[in-house]
């Protein structure tokens, strides 16, 4: 049985939440506020060794948390998720997918729409694998649906092999490593991959704030060491992702300096069971580009979400339609 930790006044703050997947889990999340029924609920999934603060700026939209109910969850290795269970240390993200569902069971959600950014993009498409009756269409963020192949960086994708690798290697250890904390030339990585170079050097620094705060000590190496075998070492989904029935809204900016704007628009047309797969590229948009763009994003998934909710009359629908015109789409 699931159990909550927090407060009933705490859903615009994190909270913790156990499930039983792989022997006991505690899965961290956030709500909007607290869960209504008669809402759409989206489903939000953080990129690499990010966390739930990747979505900031969508707790903070008035129009979008009065619209749905927003639920971001941690990964797996990311955040305050963690495995209760000392001696299991290995995960997959097929397992983040079953907890996000048990998750859902554990809030009282019967069916969601699920975003997710890099990574999140090929979690929630194994969301909808596994859970099809519970998943009302998927939204992912500058993502790609194949293991990091040659097909890839062909297209113009990075190639993470060999970084990969020796990120894998520095974090493997014999010995417990409670001193550890990411170095700053990690942490300027995932800023400068996932923000922009460029970015506001407040982003740099409270990225910098929270990276180290999320790996510290040896758990966190672990923890750290087992994402980055996830991330080099995962399975292409290109031989399942025609069994996605559910709508699919791609979004992808221009500046994304991980995968590129041509692999989505390839990968787009395996989604042949989907009764509508589309791409739109936003420009100027970098990796993570729910924070960099999120203006567009969130008028384009309130747009979504509303053209693919069932049912919804009154003020709900009303709200929604009100998101869509934040912004000229």
């Amino acid at each position: 049985m699931a159990e909550r930790r927090g407060s009933a006044e705490s859903h615009s703050f994190p909270r913790t939440i156990r499930v039983n997947h792989l022997g006991g889990l505690e899965a961290r999340y956030r709500m909007s506020g607290p869960f209504k029924q008669y809402r759409p609920t989206l489903i939000l999934i953080n990129s690499f060794t990010t966390s739930l603060d990747l979505y900031e700026a969508q707790f903070s939209k008035t129009e979008l948390i009065e619209a749905m109910n927003l639920i971001a969850i941690e990964p797996l290795g990311h955040g305050g998720t963690s495995i209760r269970t000392p001696s299991i240390e290995t995960f997959t993200y097929w397992d983040t997918a079953h907890m996000i569902v048990q998750v859902m069971d554990a809030i009282g959600v019967k069916k969601a729409f699920a975003l997710g950014t890099s990574q999140g993009g090929w979690i929630v498409a194994r969301l909808a694998l596994i859970a099809p009756d519970r998943i009302a269409g998927i939204i992912p963020l500058g993502t790609s649906m194949d293991y990091e192949s040659e097909r890839t960086r062909e297209l113009g994708c990075w190639d993470p092999r060999t970084p990969l690798s020796d990120l894998i290697t520095s974090l493997t250890s014999s010995k417990e490593t409670p001193d550890f904390v990411p170095t700053d030339d990690y942490c300027d990585f995932i800023v400068d991959v996932g923000f922009g170079k460029k970015c506001d050097a407040s982003v740099r620094k409270q990225w910098h704030g929270l990276v180290k705060k999320n790996y510290t000590g040896d758990a966190g190496r672990k923890r750290m060491r087992e994402a980055a075998v996830n991330l080099r070492d995962r399975d292409g989904l290109h031989g399942r992702v025609s069994n996605i029935k559910c709508p699919v809204l791609w979004l992808h900016g221009t500046e994304d300096a991980v995968y590129s704007v041509k692999n989505a628009q390839e990968e787009i047309k395996l989604f042949t069971g989907s009764p509508k797969a589309e791409v739109i590229v936003i420009e100027g948009g970098h990796h993570f580009l729910s924070w960099t763009h999120p203006q567009e994003v969130d008028a384009l998934v309130a747009k979504f979400v509303l053209e693919h909710s069932k049912g919804l009359a009154g003020m709900d629908a009303r709200a929604l339609r009100e998101a869509v015109g934040m912004v000229d789409i």
